[in-house]
């Protein structure tokens, strides 16, 4: 690793941890920048690396929202009747409970999403373009659909999560306890997918991505590839609806879990911004992604999807490639490659 690129990481981890403490007031948007990366970064291993443009990662987002509170309440008390009563107001968890259950729920919040991405992803990812985004987008909304009509998870009117121990005094202690959860899953996430960066493995999604009969031909088994990166997204996007659960404090079957209309979108449009294909280019249209919206629903309330609507028509228009891209094109000697002037002088004169 270059000097350079510690620097840059040594920089970040600092940052992070004195985030919640320099901008106190918006620990909670802190922590949903975080996990919107993080479903970014996910994102991008398919419809970035292996162009498979998928909708289907808002299932193993909202199924890990679902599956940590319902393990966080069955540990300790019946799920029907905690759904039934409000939850909170009738159950209380101690301090080691809600913690232990989190931790419990969390960690099937990773697992079950993973293995239903396997078993999906043999059934479905043996079809390509629009047919293989159409589906996921189907299976989104069908997800939702289901969960609204599950009684035991609150059905139609929605699902409490448990709120955060009474035991502990310091009213800043939820806002920093769900945002460090949320930064170190960004950290762990960004880790993992560096560390793939360079492997064979992104070469293979990149080979698929770029013609799937060739790589076929050469003797790559794709289906293996494809399935274990759509389950490597799985993990990593359960693991932020788990998160993003208890931080909003509410589970709703379609406007919150099975959001395919924002936050499925949302992560489509955050790797697109920041160019998808690329390791930071996922992390840097999440950032700038969550500014505008937050930017949106304070200057233009009412109009806020307008606005949106403009910012995706300038994001296809004038950066179809993503600022990265955009970036790479304009100052391609920051990124290591070599061109030679004349082609690079006679390119500027046919524009």
């Amino acid at each position: 690793m270059k000097k350079n690129d510690l620097i840059l990481y040594a920089a970040i981890l600092i940052f992070g941890f004195a985030a919640p403490f320099i901008f106190s007031a918006f620990k909670v948007q802190l922590s949903i920048l975080c996990i919107l990366i993080v479903l970014s970064m996910t994102w991008n291993i398919q419809g970035g690396e292996m162009g498979y443009n998928s909708f289907g990662n808002i299932i193993f987002y909202g199924l890990g929202m679902y599956l940590c509170a319902s393990i966080q309440v069955g540990m300790f008390f019946p799920l029907a009747e905690w759904t039934e009563s409000g939850g909170e107001k009738t159950f209380e968890h101690t301090t080691i409970q809600f913690f232990e259950g989190m931790g419990v729920g969390l960690l099937v919040a990773a697992i079950v999403p993973m293995i239903i991405a396997g078993l999906i992803g043999y059934a479905i990812l043996g079809l390509r373009g629009h047919y293989f985004a159409i589906c996921t987008l189907g299976l989104g909304i069908a997800a939702g659909e289901i969960a609204g009509g599950i009684e035991i998870i609150g059905a139609g009117q929605g699902f409490t999560t448990p709120p955060f121990p009474k035991d502990i005094v310091d009213p800043e202690a939820r806002g920093e306890f769900f945002y460090f959860l949320s930064f170190i899953l960004l950290i762990a996430t960004f880790a993992f997918i560096r560390w793939i960066y360079p492997s064979r493995f992104r070469l293979v999604l990149n080979a698929i991505r770029d013609n799937e009969d060739k790589a076929e031909a050469m003797g790559i088994q794709t289906m293996k590839y494809k399935i274990v990166g759509w389950m490597v997204s799985a993990f990593f996007c359960g693991l932020a609806g788990g998160i993003m659960g208890g931080l909003v404090g509410y589970i709703d079957s379609t406007d919150v879990a099975f959001d395919g209309r924002e936050m499925g979108v949302f992560m489509v449009l955050m790797a697109i911004l920041g160019g998808k294909g690329t390791l930071w280019g996922p992390v840097i249209g999440a950032t700038l992604f969550h500014l505008f919206k937050e930017g949106f629903w304070t200057l233009f309330l009412g109009w806020q999807y307008v606005a949106l609507g403009v910012l995706i028509v300038v994001i296809v228009i004038y950066f179809p490639e993503g600022l990265m891209g955009w970036l790479r094109e304009k100052y391609p000697e920051r990124f290591g490659e070599v061109i030679d002037e004349k082609d690079r002088k006679a390119s500027v004169e046919l524009k």
